[in-house]
This record gives structure tokens, sequence and C-alpha cells, in this order.
């Protein structure tokens, strides 16, 4: 891979003045011979499996880190879905299989793994509802661990019944992680059209098509093109705003491609994919929603914001694309409110409403995520929420995803201070008139004719 000198200053600016990073190098490991019926032998394999798996996953990255000047600010495991493994257990008691993940995260010095995840999209087996009724506990209980549950797909439809069990036991965690602002709810996504390679977290698994160990990177840089749409003229058309993305979004991924390629030379694996999305973070600029309004929403939320966008979005793939022959994850732009600085601020605002969220979620990378909404919303209205999130993904063929936290004992109005990358979350308000009587009707709303492509 050559790297020209050009190239080598252009990324040294990004990195020193505008916030350009590499968001997370995950290393994805099939977990499948640790299978058994002893829940505790299992744990003890999984345990055994990450920790020799992953043993030089830190060191390497600082390594790299170090000798080409580009931060890595996280590294991950993502893992074989657990609900797996649950199913071969003789026992529904499967906590243990999580300590086992946390653990083993504690002692390689990663900062989370994932996978702790169950796909029931178009039904439930015995190891995911194992899985789905440990989640609360399993939260609770560990600091590492993230879950994922799969409740949609485009040639399934929505499986509302697993929709609204979802929504109890998102309820469930903010209720046990209570005095951590329901922090547990940080941890847990609920997903449409779940992806086999994505290196982000909380969603992160480590799909049946890839193979036994692989390096999937997460790239960053909002405030890289945050930085080139503002240095445009004021007079610069939407094509020439197109453009500028595009190329900024080529140059940042050629770093992440950099990385993804050398870390998976050194662990001696396979290089998956690298994500191209946008992951924002709290510093101030380093934010999609200051990308927005660099193009000329007044504040991100208000009328325009969904083109402005769909126009990022779709730049930064096409972008990405050509700098990168390993596209994969999620690709797009995140818009999480509790991590981007201009979101918070135009929440605060009320510029940016959840309704509007919805409608973002349509042309995003993602969707409703990092949402504080009143710690006394019904489960049903949670529901109501995640499920529509899923029909824009099963309608659009695309990912999408909920991750929300219910802020137990806070309402409208009140903030969760998390810190670091997970930032703050301002209590959002909640559209009191929920489709309750809808998601309790429960089974399946079909798979849309657009589906049927054989």
């Amino acid at each position: 891979m050559h790297i020209s000198p050009e190239e080598i200053v252009e990324t040294l600016l990004m990195v020193t003045q505008q916030n350009l990073d590499i968001r997370t190098v995950t290393l994805g490991l099939s977990l499948d011979a640790c299978a058994g019926n002893d829940v505790k032998r299992v744990a003890e394999r999984i345990y055994d499996t990450v920790c020799s798996r992953a043993e030089h996953l830190v060191s390497v990255t600082q390594a790299i880190e170090r000798e080409y000047g580009i931060p890595i600010i996280n590294r991950r495991v993502a893992v074989t879905p657990i609900a797996q493994l649950a199913a071969v257990c003789d026992t529904d008691d499967i906590i243990p299989l999580a300590l086992a993940l946390d653990h083993a995260a504690e002692q390689i010095g990663i900062d989370f793994i994932g996978g702790y995840s169950a796909l029931v999209h178009k039904g439930t087996g015995l190891g995911d509802r194992r899985l789905i009724d440990s989640i609360p506990e399993a939260l609770n209980v560990t600091q590492r661990v993230c879950s994922s549950v799969n409740v949609a797909s485009t040639r399934a439809g929505i499986n509302m019944d697993a929709v609204l069990r979802m929504a109890h036991v998102v309820r469930e965690t903010a209720e046990l992680t209570a005095d951590r602002d329901s922090f547990g709810c940080g941890k847990l996504v609920v997903f449409c059209n779940m992806v086999e390679d994505n290196p982000f977290m909380a969603g992160a698994v480590h799909g049946s098509g890839e193979a036994d160990a692989v390096i999937n990177v997460g790239i960053s840089g909002p405030g890289v093109v945050r930085a080139v749409v503002a240095g445009l003229p004021k007079d610069a058309d939407l094509t020439e705003v197109a453009e500028a993305i595009k190329a900024t979004a080529f140059k940042i991924t050629r770093a992440g491609e950099l990385v993804a390629r050398e870390a998976a030379r050194r662990l001696g694996v396979d290089m998956g994919i690298v994500d191209l999305s946008l992951a924002p973070t709290p510093a101030e600029g380093d934010s999609v929603a200051a990308i927005i309004e660099a193009m000329g929403v007044k504040r991100c939320g208000g009328p325009g914001t969904t083109t402005a966008l769909a126009l990022l979005n779709d730049a930064v793939k096409k972008g990405g694309a050509m700098g990168t022959s390993s596209t994969g994850g999620l690709s797009g732009a995140f818009i999480p409110v509790s991590e981007d600085a201009g979101m918070i601020r135009a929440v605060r605002d009320g510029a940016l409403t959840l309704e509007k969220l919805e409608a973002m979620t349509a042309v995003c990378s993602v969707g409703l995520d990092m949402i504080a909404i009143p710690g006394d919303t019904p489960a049903e209205t949670i529901a109501a929420i995640i499920s529509d999130a899923c029909a824009i993904g099963v309608i659009n063929s695309k990912t999408t995803a909920a991750r929300l936290i219910p802020a137990i004992g806070k309402t409208v109005g009140d903030t969760l201070e998390y810190g670091g990358l997970w930032g703050s979350a301002p209590v959002m308000a909640v559209n009191q008139w929920a489709g309750t009587g809808l998601v309790r009707r429960g089974g399946r709303v079909p798979a849309p004719l657009s589906s049927l492509r054989n």
C-alpha cells in the first residue's frame, strides 16, 4: 500500500488540528469450539480462547499508533453470538458466560467485548430465550460486556413478540443499573438487519460467515469533514460540498485501511473490513451535527437536516469506497445524541426531537442511538419506538437500531452524565400517544414485497 508524502502531511494535520482518530480496532473471534453442556466448562473455554487469541491486540495496536502517529481510541473484541453457545448448555443460568467474557476483557486490557447477542428476527430458540432473559443481570454485573439482539430483517419482517420482550429487557436493565444512571442500557442495542462485521459497540458481533479471527477497523473523522465543509466558499453549491466530502472521506479511509492491514499482519489474522462510519465524540467540532450546520442548517434538527445528512452519508460512502476494497460494517454517519456535542446542544435548544431523529434514521448509518428518555416511559412505548426504527430498516433494506436509555428517576430536561466518549445524554420528550395496542398484538409484521429478490 503506497502512501505519498502529501498524504502523510494531510493526515498529520487532520490528527493534530481536526480530531482525526481510528475509533476502534476490533478483533472478531469465533467461539464455536467452546460449545458444550457444562456451563462452567464453557465459560472456562471462552476465557481461555479470548485471552489467548487477543493476547497481543493492545500491544500491537499501541505500536502501530506510535509508529504512524494516528491515535487509536479503542481496542475491542467481538465474539460469536453467545445465544448459540447458550443453546447447548444444560442450564438456563448463563451468567457465567457473561462473567467469563468480562474477565477476559479485563485480563487483556480492552475497552469492550461484544457478542452477548441473539438473532430472533424470525423466531426465538432456546439459546435465544436464555440469553435475552439474562441480559439485564449480565449487563448489571459486568463492566465491559455489550449486548445486541436482532429482532427484524428485510427478509423476515419484524418479530413483534421479540420487540416487546426486548422493550421489557431495556426497562429491566435500566432499573438494575439505576445507580449508574441506567448505563447498562448504553451497552444494549436492538437491531434490524444486523451485520456480521460491525466493529462498533454496542452492536459488534462475529458472524457465522466470518473466518475464525479477523480484524475490523472503525474510522472516525467528523471534525475533519466539518473543517473541510466550513472552509468552502459560502456560495459553493451542494455538488461542490459533496465532492469535498468525498475527497476527505477517501483520505480518512486510507488511514483506516493502513491500520487494518498492519494490525491483521502483525496479529497473524485475516483483515476483515474498514467501517466508513463517521463516529462523533463530545469534543467541540468533532460532530456530525456540526457538519450539518456547516452545510447551512441553522441548528441540527431543523428543516433541511435530513437532506444534509443524506448528502453526507452518500458522499462518505462514495469517497470511502475508493479508499478501500474492504468496506463493511455499518458505513455511514452515526447520530448518537449523547456522544455528539452538536446533537446535545440541538436537543437542549429544542431543535432536535425524537421524531426528527426517527426521520434521520432513514438516511444515516444506524438510527436512534444513545437516546435518554424519561424513566417512567412504559415498556409498550419503548417497544413502539423500537418497532418504528425497525420498520424503516425493513422497508429500506438497511441496518437500523435503537439504543434507548430509560433514565430511572429522571424526566425531560434532566441530564445523564457518563463522561469520556459516552458524553452526556439530555432526557428527551416522548410522544405520549404511543401504539401500545399495536405492539401488544404480537405476531410478525410480514416482510415487504421487495424482499422477494430471487
